[in-house]
């Protein structure tokens, strides 16, 4: 991997991934653009202790331009673009519109293609693999950044999740903070590990693997799975079988096959609902530890991939009892979900 690193007009970070260790990224960004004027801030909940960022900037975001307008694209045939060069093979840079700035946090872009028409299930193996290396390369770089407790990357797919942008693409929050999910499954590694002296990560997944109803998919490093207690219609949580707490501990033999994995799963997950439908929306949430956890190696990375449609034509909408208590309720039974997406080829 090559790691090219620039600015945009603004003076935003802007880093080029390449296969190749003789490829040259040159471009300038001839853009006239006025620095970035952000005011994210930080807020507690008292009622429920969750931190809420407030950035009343991003009003003004890009909101479903037209194909040929789409700021992702390379910046070739008078296009102004966010990525300066005629072709690019993966590229991030600071979000200009960022829910988390200012010394609170940071938002980044992932471009995972400079091609438009592209989904992530499209890419190939070999790019899957430089997304991944640049992913464990900003949460290395993020983790380092003052006040930074924990690196987020995700990708939302779909209108039906809110993507204004369709252009292939993920992004990576550095929070300031331990976000609510991530210290509630911190207490109940506390919890577990009190109780029966044993890791809770590895016991969901031994778990699962002994009752086999719910696994998707398994390979030599990586077990896919649809979790027991599921929140969403679809979705399945891929974990290296062994356990580390981020990207960055990773070996080399699991990094090779997360590609493989990953493209299959994104490849299922579009054949879930027939030929015929719509590709699906989704979001695929990369977990990782929280860096200043002193116990963060009890934590498992994993993935999250999960979609909002519940059949054919319907979605699921977070409802009184989600969205007003947080309470979910599943309408597909998690073994019929497992059963569904172990049965559609990828292929």
């Amino acid at each position: 991997m090559k790691k090219t690193v620039t600015t945009l007009a603004d003076g935003r970070e802007l880093i080029y991934y390449d296969t190749r260790g003789d490829t040259v990224r040159t471009a300038v960004d001839p853009r006239p653009l006025t620095p970035v004027d952000s005011r994210s801030e930080i807020r507690l909940d008292a009622l429920t202790g969750d931190h809420v960022a407030i950035a009343s900037h991003r009003q003004a975001r890009t909101y479903h331009p037209p194909a040929d307008a789409c700021p992702l694209c390379p910046a070739r045939d008078g296009r102004e673009s966010e990525i300066p060069e005629q072709s690019y093979e993966v590229a991030v840079f600071e979000n200009r519109f960022p829910s988390l700035s200012g010394g609170v946090g940071r938002c980044e872009v992932v471009c995972f293609t400079d091609d438009h028409t592209q989904s992530f299930a499209d890419l190939t193996e070999e790019r899957v693999s430089l997304v991944l290396d640049a992913w464990t390369d900003r949460t290395g770089a993020l983790s380092a950044l003052p006040g930074v407790e924990q690196v987020y990357c995700f990708e939302n797919r779909g209108a039906e999740i809110g993507v204004t942008l369709p252009h292939a693409h993920g992004q990576i929050y550095a929070f300031p903070y331990v976000t609510p999910r991530t210290a509630a499954m911190r207490r109940r590694i506390d919890e577990h590990r009190a109780e029966t002296g044993r890791n809770l990560f590895d016991d969901v997944v031994d778990r699962e693997r002994a009752d086999g109803d719910r696994v998707v998919l398994e390979t030599e490093h990586w077990i896919a799975f649809v979790p027991y207690a599921a929140h969403w219609p679809y979705e399945v949580h891929l974990h290296p079988k062994r356990r580390v707490p981020d990207l960055l501990a990773l070996d080399g033999a699991a990094r090779t096959e997360c590609a493989q994995v990953y493209l299959e799963l994104l490849r299922r997950f579009d054949r879930i609902f027939g030929p015929d439908e719509p590709p699906t929306p989704y979001i695929a949430a990369w977990h990782q530890a929280p860096f200043t956890d002193a116990r963060r190696e009890d934590f498992g990375l994993h993935l999250e991939l999960f979609t909002v449609r519940r059949a054919s034509g319907k979605l699921k909408f977070l409802a009184g009892t989600e969205s007003g208590m947080d309470a979910f309720m599943n309408d597909v039974r998690p073994e019929d979900a497992a059963r569904r997406i172990r049965e559609v080829a990828s292929a």
